[in-house]
């Protein structure tokens, strides 16, 4: 008797279902990715397009936000990967309605609309809360390291990087001597041709540059000589920044009283900014910077989050400093807007957060707002107190995570937010930003833990479906 097999014929015609809905189950992440898009507000991606009907006809905006909502959802983030599963893989398939974009088209697109894109996190959040997922008795806010589109040996100081500018510039006049047969453009640029007050000064000026780089948000240009360029003009710019802070600080000195009415001291001691700019700026993303994880020193970024007891990111920005310390405040105002814009109005009822957050200030001004803080003043690593910190708030924190009560909600925070942690950067690969520029891996840090909170909601929706 012949074996009994199940026919396999690949010369016939038709390999599929002819209807898309017969292709996947009901309950897939595809259906629920393309049905969470359509509730969404896509208003700011169809601004970009012309209404007039002229022009080629364009992929349409929200099938190509379903499109990188579910890439990202599954940890597929480049732009040819996600080419390849629009002919490889079912559910992309269904997606795209049997669409293929190339993936230049699906990185211009990503490009087109960082913001929008960006902005998709809040309308993801205002899902989960309509879900009833989002509660904030308890928040915590924490940072993760996340590799830069960038090489730390991409960092140059100032003397190399208009080095390789003048190599650069007698390179392409070589290949212009070479084809045209006249020298010309050779001439050097002149500039080419060789406390803790005023710290806290130079200190606060340096934020308040990263600050206004960060609003203004200049794309990273593509061609390395336009990048040297870009980090030389920064270099220069850090420089002039410095050299203002050091004049605003001596003059606040000179008037020899402090803000309080007090009189200085003593003197401050003497200093002198330097001729040409110190320090290091990477030429292949010059936002980025090196900063500091458990297993060494990488170029990157610092990505915060704030997250509900649920595992729900409630607000989700990127920072160039490598410590938290600094910012607790801003990120628990970021939670606050991004709650009120998903119509939650409550107050988180207490906020976590590890030593690296302590900050006094800002500690209290939170707890004014009527937030209760729960921060450790110190690592777990050191033995006994720090020197001169004993008595006042570091003694009360010490006695309040003594208790029964204050350990026993601090002891949630790790359980809370670091499995969100692990759970992008190792089940989903997110390790490594895709994009350059503080801007774009900001758009990109949110859309990655606003398909975060997607999969928190597909799951809790499948779970109450009916067997």
């Amino acid at each position: 008797m012949a074996q009994n097999f199940i026919a396999c014929d690949r010369e016939q015609e038709l390999l599929l279902p002819p209807s898309l809905r017969e292709w996947l189950p009901e309950d897939h992440l595809a259906w629920f990715v393309l049905d969470a898009v359509e509730a969404m507000d896509l208003s700011g991606f169809l601004a970009g397009y012309r209404d007039d009907g002229w022009g080629r006809a364009a992929h349409d905006p929200a099938m190509m936000v379903a499109l990188l909502v579910y890439a990202y959802a599954i940890g597929e983030r480049s732009s040819r990967r996600i080419e390849r599963r629009c002919h490889e893989d079912v559910a992309v398939r269904v997606i795209a309605a049997n669409q293929a974009p190339d993936h230049t088209t699906i990185a211009r697109f990503r490009q087109r609309h960082e913001r929008p894109l960006g902005e998709l996190f809040g309308d993801v959040l205002e899902l989960c809360a309509e879900a009833g997922l989002v509660h904030v008795d308890v928040i915590a806010v924490d940072g993760t390291k996340v590799h830069a589109n960038a090489s730390q040996h991409a960092n140059r100081g100032y003397e190399r990087i208009a080095r390789e500018i003048l190599e650069e510039a007698g390179r392409v006049d070589a290949e212009e001597d070479e084809r045209f047969g006249d020298r010309r453009g050779d001439e050097l640029p002149p500039e080419l041709s060789t406390s803790q007050g005023r710290r806290g000064w130079l200190r606060d000026a340096k934020r308040r540059l990263d600050e206004r780089r960060a609003e203004e948000a200049r794309p990273i240009p593509a061609s390395r000589p336009a990048r040297l360029e870009e980090a030389k003009r920064r270099l220069e710019e850090e420089l002039w920044t410095e050299c203002q802070a050091n004049a605003a600080y001596e003059a606040y000195r000179a008037r020899g009283r402090m803000k309080d009415g007090r009189r200085f001291g003593r003197p401050p001691d003497p200093y002198r900014p330097p001729a040409t700019p110190a320090g290091v700026i990477n030429v292949t993303d010059p936002d980025s910077r090196n900063v500091k994880t458990s297993r060494g020193w990488v170029q990157g970024y610092n990505a915060q989050a704030v997250v509900t007891a649920e595992q729900i990111v409630i607000a989700a920005e990127v920072t160039v400093d490598s410590p938290d310390f600094g910012h607790l405040e801003p990120m628990v105002t970021a939670a606050q807007a991004e709650l009120a814009n998903a119509g939650i109005d409550r107050l988180p009822e207490v906020v976590l957060a590890d030593a690296g957050y302590w900050h006094q200030v800002q500690m209290e001004a939170i707890v004014n707002r009527g937030m209760p803080v729960l921060i450790p003043p110190d690592a777990g690593k050191r033995r006994g107190t720090r020197p001169g910190w004993d008595g006042g708030l570091y003694s009360f924190m010490r006695r309040v995570l003594d208790t029964d009560r204050g350990g026993g909600l601090y002891a949630k925070r790790q359980g809370m937010i670091e499995p969100v942690f692990a759970d992008t950067k190792f089940n989903r690969r997110c390790d490594r930003f895709q994009r350059r520029g503080r801007a774009a891996v900001r758009s990109e840090w949110r859309l990655i833990t606003a398909t975060h909170n997607l999969l928190k909601l597909w799951r809790h929706t499948t779970a109450l479906m009916p067997a």
